[in-house]
């Protein structure tokens, strides 16, 4: 089964899904739907966690609200409408800046000569506020096709995590060898990641592995060796709040426990 985002979601990309005989859960742009099928969707009572779904063809569009979805477009669309309006008192808007990105698609042309902000259009999009939709030819109940596809931000968070943190990209080799090996370094470098990760929620650190990362590279060793005895002693300096807030990570007896 296939699952992806509205990204995927046009008539090319479905037909050779559809050709291949897969199954598909493909988020749905239904800001695009027809009049009577947005019409229908508006008129859905909005309740947390509760889905709707229609026939189209041999699909279904299944249609859901989620609270913690509606503050997230109101924060974002309030952040950019504020940007749109503080950009506006500047004089940086012009008549390039109307499109279709962002909070850009607010502004319009008035009189041929003036960009403003349409504040009309800003209303429309509040209706929107929580609402998803997905296309899909499995025969799985709703709340399942959403847990399926709420599934996907696993997988963007590995690739956020692996080109960002761990520096997959850029990548600088040209040969297959270089290439796979460089792969195969940030594949292990991940699953070590992960562990981490794993460590962190198992012992209670209440840190991201980012944050934890962060901290670890200020911590400081300081070795001694001993003149008479030669022998080294290692003392590992655990000065700050910070610091210590990552101090059972040091200690030998905690990996013991995984």
């Amino acid at each position: 089964m296939v699952v992806a985002d509205s990204g995927l979601m046009n008539k090319k990309n479905i037909k050779l899904l559809e050709s291949a005989r897969y199954k598909y859960i493909i988020g749905a742009r239904i800001k695009n739907e027809s009049g009577e099928v947005k019409q229908w969707i508006l008129s859905l009572e909005k309740r947390d966690r509760v889905f709707y779904e229609q026939a189209k063809g041999q699909t279904r569009l299944i249609v859901g609200y989620s609270e913690s979805r509606a503050k997230k477009d109101r924060y974002n669309r309030d952040k950019g409408v504020r940007r749109l309006e503080k950009d506006y008192k500047g004089g940086k808007i012009a008549k390039e800046n109307i499109n279709k990105r962002g909070c850009n698609k607010f502004l319009e042309l008035s009189n041929n000569v003036e960009v403003v902000i349409n504040r009309e259009m800003i209303k429309e999009d509040e209706q929107w506020d929580g609402l998803k939709g997905y296309i899909t030819n499995t025969d799985l109940p709703a709340d399942e096709v959403y847990e399926q596809y709420n599934g996907l931000w696993v997988i963007e968070r590995a690739y956020r995590v692996t080109k960002g943190t761990l520096e997959m990209r850029p990548m600088f080799h040209f040969t297959p060898k270089r290439i796979e090996a460089h792969v195969c370094i940030c594949f292990v470098a991940y699953k070590v990641y992960k562990e981490l990760e794993r460590v962190l929620k198992l012992g209670n650190i209440g840190l991201s592995v980012d944050k934890v990362l962060d901290i670890a590279r200020t911590v400081t060793t300081i070795k001694v060796r001993l003149p008479k005895s030669n022998r080294t002693l290692t003392k590992i300096m655990l000065l700050t709040k910070k610091h210590k807030s990552i101090a059972a990570l040091f200690d030998e007896n905690f990996w013991e426990n995984f």
